[in-house]
């Protein structure tokens, strides 16, 4: 008697005289015998060899038994001749006998039902998420594995559910396929079986295919060849292929993990720890449309990032910047993700313009509808314009009823600089330091963030800023620095008058974005406004960047303060991407405007971007986007903290809901700027893909405003990938 290779108790019996069998003891309660049994019946009928069990004098196929205290199940089968494929030297004719036994596997299969097919176990490729926070004692292994899921969490998972489905055998690995003289001689250990997606039979193979020596994505192709030539791939199992494979290893890895730190030394858990490691880090950095095409023997064109590079700094200004120190070549995108050119994935953590998720099926359809039926301006009845104008209204509290419809959060704020000025007959504006309201002439005049930054020039004459009400790092920092900014308020409007200006409005970002990711101090706003209002002013709300329930607890931003402002502007998320922006005011502001002067904006309020503007209000509601952003922002800023207490670079975190800011510093007392270092974090991380970005006028705070369908997975992963980030730029800063 021996062991033979293998998790389970694998018995090899060889009577003297008499042909050998195996006794397989199950002990594991995730394995279904039953079901096991009927597999191997089935196959029987046309599929590659499988075991024969073996009856009990009384005619059964099993006993049960106990190990070790353990209930199991014993069962003989007929010992099945050939050479584990993990012995045997890997050819091409070889791989396209294991791909075609898998195909066979399938199709012999395809009529097949059992109850309890429908399961899953810890080697469920379309479940492996459970295994996501392994804990992992080596820094370059956790960034592998944190890879990989990534990899399957932007690719293949949301993929799998629309792939073939049918019967698995579920771990058709380099031990459970015997060869001889080239070519598959038998199948074993079916203790994995399950129903899915077909394509992970395939991925699970391919993961193995690529521990063998000499087997590399270029020498793969006749494993898939051979599966095609009992079924062809479609074009999404083509795509998932590679991140499954990928993921069988990572998750080979994490349960490797979870059992050294239960039993270390095992006699047969470990047997492929070392490969399984050595191939993850040969394939973990390879772009996964190169891995594609290699493995389905295409040619692999060159990239063209530079060549387009090259043309952009031709045919474009270059005062058009572009994001990190390697531009990413952006040409898709899908809910929560972007995706490059080679198809590496990116975590979208900054793109708060696609507010319900890149390229979400409800808004692609209501503007691709709406376009294939009318598009015109808004000089016309149509019903998109009134509908949409009362949706929106009846997010806002009254008196705010009366909508204009412009292109951008920049026209937005033109025009309500417009509207403060004939509502109150006064020409300036009061706006906060660090402030950006967009990129018209008026609001960078209107934006310290620009016109105190390169390049600017000191704000115009009808521009009174005052200070940041910044807890963190401004002159109030107590419970009453609200109270205490007011009146910072106050004090700039009296010098303003006091020359002879009188202040037609107040724009305030509702939490400040290019200041840093600053949510207002409580009381700040409401005697804000009402410095605003005594001094004759109107008070305009920017929630450009705020609104449509980013913050959580409230749809507007406004609404955390407890204040009602005259007028309203809205942009960027308000059309997912779509051109799209609008100002809505009081019945009073609107008449003051109506002067004479025809208010028009070509595209504005057109159909198309109405119909987008509704479609996106739909899904916040129907998906329940704002209660999201409150529950996983509070669990983001939760694990922000913590990174605040392990790493002394990381000075405050702040934020509401899934507005976010981590603010770098190389001292907490002095508070002097991190910018290098928040540099390099942002560009690590892009690395690993996940996109963040820098902000704040010392440009030392890193912003998070994902899209609102982020789920928690992403938000945890980022958390730890942040905290390897953030001690590898510590040491070496």
């Amino acid at each position: 008697m021996r062991r033979l290779p293998g998790e389970n108790l694998n018995v090899l019996i060889e009577p003297t005289g008499r042909e050998p069998v195996v006794l397989k003891v199950t002990d594991d309660s995730q394995i279904d015998v039953d079901l096991e049994e009927a597999v191997m019946s089935h196959l029987r009928g046309g599929g590659p060899p499988v075991p024969d069990s073996l009856p009990t004098r009384d005619g059964v196929d099993r006993v049960s038994c106990d190990l070790e205290g353990v209930a199991s199940t014993g069962r003989l089968q007929r010992f099945l001749a050939g050479t584990p494929w993990r012995e045997a030297s890997t050819s091409a004719s070889l791989l396209e006998s294991i791909g075609r036994t898998v195909g066979t596997v399938h199709r012999c299969l395809a009529d097949f039902s059992h109850p309890s097919a429908s399961r899953t176990h810890q080697w469920d490729l379309a479940t492996a998420w459970n295994h996501r926070g392994t804990p992992c004692p080596e820094a370059d292994h956790r960034r592998m594995l944190e890879m990989g899921f990534h990899l399957a969490a932007a690719i293949a998972w949301p993929l799998l559910p629309g792939c073939p489905m049918g019967m698995l055998h579920g771990d058709a690995n380099d031990e459970n396929i015997l060869v001889a003289d080239g070519e598959v001689v038998g199948l074993l250990d079916f203790s994995d079986c399950l129903q899915g997606a077909l394509v992970q039979d395939l991925a699970i193979t391919l993961a193995y295919a690529l521990q063998q020596d000499g087997i590399t994505l270029e020498t793969v192709a006749p494993l898939v060849g051979g599966y095609e030539s009992v079924r062809s791939l479609e074009p999404d199992e083509q795509t998932v292929l590679f991140p499954l494979a990928v993921l069988r290893l990572v998750t080979s890895a994490c349960v490797g993990l979870q059992r050294r730190a239960h039993d270390p030394g095992h006699g047969t858990w470990y047997s492929h720890e070392e490969t399984t490691w050595r191939t993850l880090a040969r394939l973990i950095d390879v772009p996964p449309e190169q891995a594609r095409r290699l493995i389905f023997g295409e040619s692999n064109p060159p990239g063209d990032a530079r060549t387009i590079a090259a043309e952009r700094t031709h045919r474009l200004a270059p005062s058009l910047s572009l994001s990190y120190r390697e531009p990413l070549h952006i040409t898709r995108g899908r809910g929560a993700y972007l995706h490059e050119a080679d198809g590496r994935p990116f975590l979208d953590l900054v793109n708060n313009v696609c507010h319900v998720g890149h390229c979400h099926p409800r808004v692609v359809e209501a503007i691709a509808s709406q376009a294939a039926e009318l598009n015109t301006n808004s000089r016309y009845l149509h019903e998109n314009i009134t509908r949409y104008a009362g949706r929106l209204v009846a997010t806002l509290p009254d008196p705010l009823e009366v909508c204009f419809f412009v292109n951008s959060g920049s026209e937005a704020n033109e025009l309500a600089l417009r509207l403060a000025r004939a509502a109150t007959g006064s020409e300036d504006v009061l706006v906060i330091d660090g402030a950006y309201h967009g990129n018209t002439g008026n609001c960078i005049a209107m934006s310290p963030y620009k016109f105190n930054g390169p390049g600017g020039h000191g704000p115009p004459p009808w521009v009174h800023v005052v200070p940041m009400p910044d807890r963190y790092r401004g002159e109030c920092r107590d419970a009453e620095a609200g109270a205490g900014y007011a009146l910072e308020v106050g004090r700039v409007i009296g010098e303003a008058c006091a020359k002879g200006r009188s202040i037609a409005g107040f724009f305030a970002e509702t939490m400040l974005s290019c200041g840093g990711q600053v949510p207002l101090p409580d009381g700040y706003l409401a005697g804000a406004f009402e410095h605003v209002r005594r001094a004759g002013g109107v008070c305009v709300a920017d929630e450009v960047q705020v609104g449509f329930g980013r913050v959580g607890d409230a749809f507007w931003g406004f609404e955390l303060a407890g204040v009602v402002p005259d007028i309203v502007v809205m942009g960027k998320p308000i059309g997912n991407g779509h051109p799209l922006g609008a100002v809505v005011t009081t019945r009073a502001i609107a008449d003051a405007f109506d002067t004479g002067m025809e208010f028009f904006s070509t595209f504005g309020g057109n159909p198309v971007s109405c119909a987008c503007g509704l479609a996106v209000l739909d899904v916040i509601e129907e998906e329940g986007l704002q209660e999201r952003a409150r529950v996983l922002g509070g669990r983001f800023l939760e694990g922000l903290a913590g990174l605040k207490q392990a790493h002394e670079l990381v000075g405050d975190v702040r934020g509401r809901g899934l507005f976010l800011g981590i603010e770098l510093v190389r001292n907490r007392e002095t508070l002097e700027p991190a910018a290098d270092e928040a540099t390099a974090v942002v560009n690590a991380m892009k690395d690993r893909g996940v996109l963040l970005s820098t902000d704040g006028p010392l440009h030392n705070v890193i912003k998070i405003k994902p899209p609102l369908v982020v789920d928690a997975a992403a938000i945890d992963m980022t958390v730890r990938l942040l905290d390897d980030v953030l001690q590898d730029v510590s040491a070496s800063s």
